[in-house]
């Protein structure tokens, strides 16, 4: 087993970070609008990302991340 082996394993899937992101979102008490407009998303793709339908962007992770006042370590473990 490689290293990359082990890094693609390690990396949560679509359906682990839209569990992690409802956990999250649910914690701060925030609606799906309000982490949307926080995050600069639709509430509509927030909710495709919280049912694991979609795999987030580098960049969607991290404004979700800032959104919620977490770090992407956080988010994504």
């Amino acid at each position: 087993m490689t290293i990359c082996d082990v890094i693609i394993t390690m990396a949560p899937t679509p359906r682990q970070i839209g569990m992690k992101l409802r956990k999250l979102r649910d914690e701060k008490g925030m609606s799906q609008t309000a982490l949307a407009k926080k995050a600069r998303i639709s509430r509509e793709h927030l909710s495709r990302l919280e049912a694991g339908r979609y795999d987030p962007s580098v960049g969607v992770v991290q404004r979700l991340a800032k959104a919620l006042g977490v770090s992407l370590t956080e988010l994504l473990a």
